[in-house]
């Protein structure tokens, strides 16, 4: 629908400016397009004091002389319509022209102006039509608000943006403030990443130097780590163990060479060498002596048997005490050589300890120094911290307190324009009551003493036309006596007999109206 508007009053009618549908409410909010629309269409005879002002007052001026025509057209029209469409709510002027396009599409086709119109509306209606104009306009003076009103609020506005200007900046100033701490806190920060990188340059130099100073020491042999010594010494005693049983074998076999033998053995001789040999085979063969009797003999060899059996445990403790201390001595030397190999490994490598604690202890002491440094400039920065932070607390309150001074200053003024602009209103009304008041005061004495002369001249008896032209005259708000004479009319009339002319016309019409009825 906006868009057959827009079409309708930017061809058709060629308004003075175009219309575009996006910004509709906000170019009919003043009235002006909507007086020019009837202006186009000849209803809006008075287009000429039309403002195309945005003030509250050019707004008032062109809806109260728009009412009357658009009530003539049968539009419904008060100050809750008003008030949208100065509101620039959405819809309301759309609402509005959409019945006022009809309207005026239906008088064209009848072909009816705005004189025909005005003549063929009925007197009573056309009064009443009078008296809610006039409250229409005082309640639209009342809806919208004043201009004063509106600018002390743009002056508020004004106010609260620029203190919120002065808030940005001050943020913005806090910030660009951080940002330079931050910013020298950066470059502090990469000095010291550079002084440490010199260090540890400077260090890894220190280190480069030691370790060519170091002197190399070649290593053992394979065969003088501990595996190979555990494994060397079990085969040394696994040597003497054999070397140990030989000598026994070669012992055993040297004592049964040396034993007597005879050539022809009894019985009883081979059952003592059976006997033994099953025993022992380092058991010493015995001379044979032949008893005089078989028990003896057996008692011999018994207690010859004894013999060999204690002989050759007592050989079996001599031979494993000796091998155990064989091999309680093979160990302590071992444990001595490992002792010597381990003190001259030490001893080769203390030279390069030596140095490694001197670096060491330089690198303490540059760590020390470093941390004492860095605590040093940690404490400068805090206090630096600290004055920037109690600076622009400083600043804050002197321009809190500027802002509080400008704010109670400007508040004064405000109320002070606030109280004149309140006592003007004041005395307007007053003078604009009293002067309605002393203009109906002087009618209703008018009235009395034109009826009292009247009643005196023609015996208390007054016609009803001429009673019913003066009620008309004196609710149309004309004086009753004449104000000039408007048999020889000049070109330029005066007020006076401009008034006159407008009585005639008002009696005229009574008369017509009157006629037809």
């Amino acid at each position: 629908m906006s868009d057959i508007m827009c079409q309708w009053l930017n061809e058709e009618l060629r308004l003075s400016r175009p219309v575009d549908p996006k910004s509709f409410a906000k170019d009919f909010a003043t009235g002006y397009l909507i007086g020019e629309v009837l202006y186009k269409y000849q209803l809006q005879d008075d287009f000429d004091q039309f403002s195309q002002s945005r003030a509250t007052h050019s707004k008032l001026n062109n809806f109260s002389r728009m009412e009357p025509t658009l009530n003539l057209l049968g539009v419904q029209f008060d100050q809750n319509v008003a008030q949208a469409i100065m509101s620039e709510q959405h819809g309301a002027a759309t609402r509005l022209l959409y019945q006022l396009y009809i309207v005026l599409q239906k008088k064209k086709k009848a072909g009816l102006t705005g004189v025909a119109l005005e003549t063929m509306r009925a007197q009573a209606p056309a009064k009443l039509q009078a008296i809610q104009t006039e409250i229409y306009r005082e309640r639209l003076k009342t809806i919208v608000p004043r201009q004063t009103d509106l600018n002390l609020q743009n002056v508020t506005d004004q106010f609260e943006q620029k203190t919120r200007e002065i808030d940005e900046k001050m943020t913005r100033l806090q910030n660009e403030e951080l940002r330079k701490v931050k910013q020298i806190q950066d470059e502090l920060r990469f000095q010291d990443i550079e002084k440490l990188r010199q260090a540890r340059r400077k260090q890894n130099e220190i280190m480069a130097r030691i370790q060519a100073a170091i002197v190399q020491i070649p290593k053992p042999p394979a065969n003088r780590t501990l595996k190979a010594l555990d494994a060397q010494k079990q085969l040394k005693k696994k040597k003497e163990a054999e070397d140990v049983y030989t000598e026994i074998m070669k012992f055993e076999k040297q004592q049964k060479k040396d034993s007597p033998s005879s050539s022809i053995q009894s019985p009883e001789r081979c059952i003592q060498t059976k006997v033994l040999g099953k025993l022992s085979p380092r058991t010493t063969t015995i001379d044979l002596v032949k008893p005089d009797s078989t028990d003896e003999y057996i008692k011999k060899i018994q207690k010859r048997l004894e013999e060999d059996v204690f002989a050759q445990e007592q050989r079996e403790k001599r031979r494993r005490k000796m091998l155990v201390e064989q091999l309680k001595a093979h160990e302590m030397q071992e444990e001595a050589y490992r002792e010597e190999q381990l003190i001259n490994r030490l001893m080769r490598q203390s030279q390069q300890e030596r140095r490694i604690a001197v670096q060491l202890m330089h690198v303490r002491h540059e760590k020390n120094v470093l941390w004492q440094n860095r605590i040093f400039r940690e404490k400068q920065y805090e206090e630096r911290r600290l004055k920037d932070f109690q600076d622009a607390l400083d600043r804050d309150a002197a321009i809190l307190k500027q802002a509080k001074l400008d704010n109670e200053e400007q508040a004064r003024r405000d109320l002070e324009l606030h109280d004149k602009l309140a006592a003007e209103r004041v005395e307007a009304r007053y003078r604009k009551h009293h002067s309605i008041c002393k203009e109906i005061l002087d009618q209703i004495i008018d009235m009395v003493t034109k009826v009292g002369e009247y009643r005196t001249l023609s015996n208390n008896l007054i016609p009803v036309k001429v009673m019913r032209e003066w009620k008309e005259i004196f609710f149309a708000g004309q004086p009753l006596y004449e104000q000039a004479s408007i048999d020889s009319l000049p070109p330029d009339p005066s007020p006076e007999q401009l008034l006159e002319l407008e009585k005639m016309v008002l009696l005229d019409e009574q008369d017509f109206e009157e006629y037809k009825k």
